[in-house]
């Protein structure tokens, strides 16, 4: 179930009563890297709105109709909390999202969903149990639009740009950044590195830093856009590393 942002991108959204538009972007959570929202582009329907969705109401990506299934009415999306596209979701925002759709909200507890490690079992519980408050701290979610082309520094020297971010379909969090080493080696290869294995984020100076050696990423298995990233991939993978594997 781990799919490329880059691939899912464009796909159509479904809603109950018909098509909304098209997945334009993803917004993420820049301390857990959880991917909260699918930003919705959606044409002639709501010409200028931005509209948001959440993973807790997203069924299948079908990469054969390239459409994603979403559970609500478009009459629900249409009378959701308007949304400055110019600026920044800030939690007030997203509280009154949660209680617009009567969804429990995300934050608060010890999982990467509330109390829960995937969304669609944080949506079964009644949004009575989550009462979000004006004091909740806010967090800060990053465009991946906006982070891919981020330069990647290796412990010694920069080793190229990110190019897609892989994540986990069920608990919506990404696992590895797809890096693009065509400005860094002279034979470019695309490889992966898993998210754990990252450090500072410099969304300021477009970098992230990654706590392994430019020598060790050169000889790393080469990623192939068009193959899935199965288990056997991410065996190897961690096994050419010498990682514990989080699975």
């Amino acid at each position: 179930m781990l799919r490329s942002l880059k691939d899912i991108r464009g796909y159509i959204l479904s809603a109950l009563d018909g098509e909304i538009g098209c997945c334009k972007d993803f917004l993420f959570e820049d301390r857990a890297w959880v991917v909260r929202y699918i930003v919705a582009d959606t044409l002639k329907w709501l010409p200028g709105r931005k509209v948001l969705i959440s993973p807790m109401v997203v069924g299948d990506a079908s990469a054969s109709t390239r459409q994603i299934k979403v559970g609500l009415t478009k009459e629900q999306i249409k009378a959701s909390p308007p949304l400055d596209s110019a600026a920044p979701v800030s939690r007030q925002y997203e509280i009154a999202y949660s209680r617009h759709y009567a969804m429990p909200h995300y934050w608060g507890g010890s999982a990467k969903w509330g109390s829960h490690a995937y969304p669609h079992l944080l949506a079964k519980e009644a949004a009575a149990t989550h009462l979000p408050t004006e004091t909740d701290a806010d967090c800060n979610l990053r465009s991946a639009r906006e982070v891919s082309g981020y330069r990647i520094q290796a412990k010694d020297t920069k080793i190229g740009h990110l190019d897609d971010l892989i994540m986990d379909y069920l608990s919506w969090t990404i696992r590895y950044l797809v890096i693009d080493t065509s400005n860094w080696l002279p034979a470019a290869k695309k490889v992966l590195v898993a998210w754990d294995w990252t450090g500072l984020v410099d969304y300021k100076r477009s970098r992230i830093m990654v706590n392994l050696d430019s020598n060790q990423i050169k000889e790393s298995p080469e990623y192939d856009p068009r193959k899935p990233v199965n288990r056997e991939l991410e065996t190897v993978l961690y096994d050419y590393y010498g990682r514990p594997y989080y699975w």
